[in-house]
């Protein structure tokens, strides 16, 4: 389908509805955003004499819907500028205008009769061929489009987004049988590459997959709880990061969404699922019907199965509730020895075996939660999907689990379950003993790099689609490693590119680290055609390895630490002058030495979820990774006759002084981090590594050059240190800074002036990072400087003297 999504309309501005204009605001779509026009004044409205005709009055619904969203954290925009692309209005006054609308997105209350009225005024004014979807979270779709024209059924589905649209990566599309082929084609396609989406194809089944599985999953901790008497805090401490679920797990993620709303989707399954086998778990236990009633519904009304409170003397206490008294108590350590078994473990599939063995009431939950998830996940096929993945890729990217229930499955053993499962009165359904009979042992292998499927009507392995847009490094790694050491591997990537991939603890960079980047960037020159610097892990990377940083100072080793300074620095400009293209593809967390090997990349593939910054101003040192340097160098290319030059120094001077980290990748070069012309952005994460190798090829082909290292970079010498020096000591005097920090301004100053040269001049890029180092290691040396690493390194064990 040859279709261009420049304007969409979204009609509804409540959580939702706000939050997905929000997004696509993200991407630069103009955004129409239209609800109900008010029936009567407010008394504020009254008092300033305004008519109910008033512009301020007809938009007043929509306007507070949307300030409300762009005020809440985390932020559903990249940047304040994507609200210009919003224009807000009414149905009444301003429905007409979505005949210009590409695309026309229902989020109005949940309610049939609400969306039939809506789509019915939708009808006067689209143009045929328009798009038009609702994102209802469980009304059947097919009963909406009732009624309506044939080019309006046949332009009609389900896209339902997660909230928060922005972080939940999950859209889920749900075409009804008058539905062209070619339009759920067009939208897996559009949600997946331009919205950043895990696009799942689901039927028109209640709560289609992620909720219905979801919620299942919730519903059985639920009644579990009085079963195996467990408390609050067990279940989310079993059923948190170490299971690979989200930290905050079961019931304080309840807290978070709200209460009402799982409540409302297991009373919906309820009442349309009677002929699923666990329907009776839908029913919602004592104690949750007490909670509702009590209107205990999590953050929405300040307690639910957690409460806030003050202790006597003013400190934040969070109180669980006692799920047998209904009393709120100081939280319980809990204590597990299946959990102390899976800290060693870094890949979470290899802890599902430690969990499924557990002797504990850590190992009984998870036998009975998954036992259980697994025979129901089985039964659903063909129900809500036909294939089996589609369950998986919904539970991970509308759930945030690591795992899916089949590749749990998968994980602890197909066949080695079946015994434990019928112990705990649960049954695979017949299609899985089929599978084993076969001799297929798993639901999913991995072929030349490729992850396959067990597809069941044809009992074979498929690809799954569209996996040759992708490379996930978990796929390759085992026969495409051509180096590694302990910190980092060197993967062959194919057409000539090769992959440094971090693997240290939360991808810190140490020795090791440089040493990969290094090797990488030896063999390229000689036998490939460029490198990726680039990770499938939670995060690109946190920074440096601050706790080998901490011991070299406190034992003064201070000829080694200015050793592993200058490898730091020269490993940076490495990156920069390759004569290979080097692309750096970061996401989540790029900080510190992170941030600092994307700014000396040739280009950056960034994930537009992207956290940069240059943070080591917190730890009580400055950027010594080549970070001040370059930012002395691009606030030199800055410099111009239209500019005053020392507003530009104070700008790069004040985003290492604050620490600033983007809140998104578009910010990032809003702050400097990345450059115009010398970046892309990802939408979709699963794409970051494809894309970046995509780049590197296309450097290479365009006949990469080395580039030359840089003589001309003007400091202002003494005349942009007074200004610092006078900043510092004015912030000092204020008690706005410590004398420490004031003493770390004066060396970022420093650097960033070229020292006290006497007029601005001309400094190389070397004669910036040997200032650079030397700051660095002298503020190693501050006793301040070491009490902050040591308080991120030993967790407030006494410094040594």
């Amino acid at each position: 389908m040859n279709k261009k999504i420049n304007k969409v309309a979204v009609l509804g501005s409540g959580i939702m509805g706000s939050r997905i204009a929000c997004h696509f605001a993200n991407i630069g779509v103009e955004v129409l955003l239209l609800d109900i026009a008010p029936k009567e004044l407010t008394p504020e409205e009254e008092a300033k004499g305004l008519a109910l005709t008033h512009p301020a009055v007809r938009n007043r619904v929509v306007n507070a819907a949307l300030q409300n969203a762009i005020k809440t954290n985390p932020s559903p925009v990249y940047t304040k500028k994507a609200v210009s692309k919003i224009t807000t209005g009414n149905f009444d006054d301003d429905m007409s205008k979505i005949v210009g609308y590409d695309w026309i997105i229902e989020v109005v209350v949940e309610n049939l009769d609400i969306k039939k009225k809506v789509f019915e005024q939708v009808e006067q004014y689209r143009k045929p061929g328009t798009l038009i979807t609702s994102n209802t979270s469980g009304i059947p779709i097919h009963l909406m489009a009732e009624d309506r024209s044939d080019d309006f059924k046949a332009n009609f589905c389900g896209t339902h987004f997660f909230n928060p649209p922005r972080y939940l990566r999950l859209l889920e599309i749900i075409p009804t049988p008058h539905t062209k082929p070619e339009l759920v084609d067009f939208l897996m396609n559009y949600g997946d590459k331009f919205l950043g989406k895990t696009t799942v194809l689901c039927k028109d089944t209640p709560a289609f997959i992620a909720n219905r599985v979801g919620v299942y999953a919730i519903m059985a901790l639920l009644h579990l709880v009085e079963k195996l008497d467990l408390t609050v805090e067990e279940v989310d401490k079993y059923t948190g990061p170490a299971l690979g679920r989200p930290k905050s797990a079961t019931f304080r993620t309840s807290d978070v969404v709200g209460l009402d709303t799982m409540i409302k989707v297991a009373k919906g399954l309820y009442d349309n699922c009677p002929d699923d086998k666990a329907h009776d778990l839908f029913k919602l236990p004592d104690y949750v019907v007490k909670m509702e009633e009590n209107k205990w519904l999590g953050d929405k009304t300040k307690q639910g199965f957690y409460k806030k409170t003050k202790t006597a003397d003013g400190k934040t206490e969070i109180l669980a509730l006692d799920l047998k008294t209904l009393e709120y108590r100081p939280q319980q350590k809990i204590k597990s020895a299946t959990l102390e078994l899976t800290k060693p473990i870094e890949n979470v599939k290899d802890r599902m075996k430690v969990f499924a063995a557990g002797k504990d009431k850590a190992g009984e939950v998870f036998r009975h939660s998954f036992f259980g998830l697994f025979e129901y996940v089985s039964d659903r096929i063909p129900e809500i999907s036909d294939e089996l993945y589609r369950i998986d890729d919904a539970m991970r990217a509308g759930f945030g689990w690591d795992l899916g229930p089949f590749e749990v499955w998968d994980a602890v053993g197909v066949a080695a379950s079946l015994e434990g499962m019928k112990a705990h009165g649960n049954e695979a359904a017949d299609w899985v003993h089929e599978m084993l009979d076969a001799g297929h042992t798993s639901f999913y292998q991995v072929e030349d790099g490729i992850k396959k499927y067990y597809d069941i009507p044809s009992k074979s392995y498929k690809s799954l689609p569209g996996a040759e847009a992708f490379i996930i490094l978990d796929n390759i790694r085992g026969n495409k490693t051509i180096w590694k050491n302990s910190a980092a591997s060197i993967i062959d990537l194919g057409d000539g590119i090769l992959n440094v991939e971090f693997h240290s603890k939360m991808n810190t960079i140490g020795g090791d680290t440089l040493q990969a980047i290094n090797k990488a960037i030896d063999m390229a020159e000689k036998n490939y055609r460029g490198v990726v610097i680039g990770n499938d892990g939670a995060n690109f990377s946190a920074g440096a390895n601050v706790g080998m940083i901490f011991m070299m100072a406190v034992e003064q080793e201070w000829d080694e630490l200015n050793m592993a300074i200058r490898l730091f620095q020269n490993t940076s400009m490495r990156i920069r002058y390759s004569s290979i293209p080097v692309v750096v593809a970061p996401h989540n967390l790029a900080l510190g030495g992170g941030c600092e090997f994307s700014l000396h990349a040739d280009h950056v593939q960034v994930n537009a979820e992207t956290y940069m910054g240059l943070v080591e101003f917190g730890v009580g040192v400055i950027p010594g990774g080549g970070g001040t340097k370059e930012f002395a160098l691009r606030a030199s290319d800055e410099y111009n006759e239209d500019q005053i030059v020392q507003n530009v120094l104070k700008d790069r001077f004040l985003t290492i002084g604050m620490a600033k980290v983007s809140t998104s990748a578009v910010e990032a070069f809003e702050l400097g981090y990345l450059q115009k012309d010398k970046y892309s952005i990802s939408m979709n994460r699963s794409r970051l590594i494809a894309d970046a190798k995509a780049k590197a090829i296309e450097l290479a082909d365009a006949g990469y050059t080395q580039p030359v290292r840089r003589k001309d970079i003007r400091v202002l010498g003494k005349q942009g240190l007074g200004i610092v020096y006078a900043g510092a000591n004015t912030m000092y005097s204020g008690h706005y800074i410590s004398e420490h920090d004031k003493k770390i301004s004066e060396k970022l100053g420093w650097v960033m002036c070229g020292g006290d040269l006497s007029s601005p001049t001309e400094v190389t890029e070397q004669y910036l990072l040997d200032l650079e180092r030397e700051a660095f290691l002298s503020l190693c040396g501050e006793r301040k400087t070491l009490e902050r690493i040591q308080s991120i390194v030993t967790k407030g064990k006494p410094l040594r003297n």
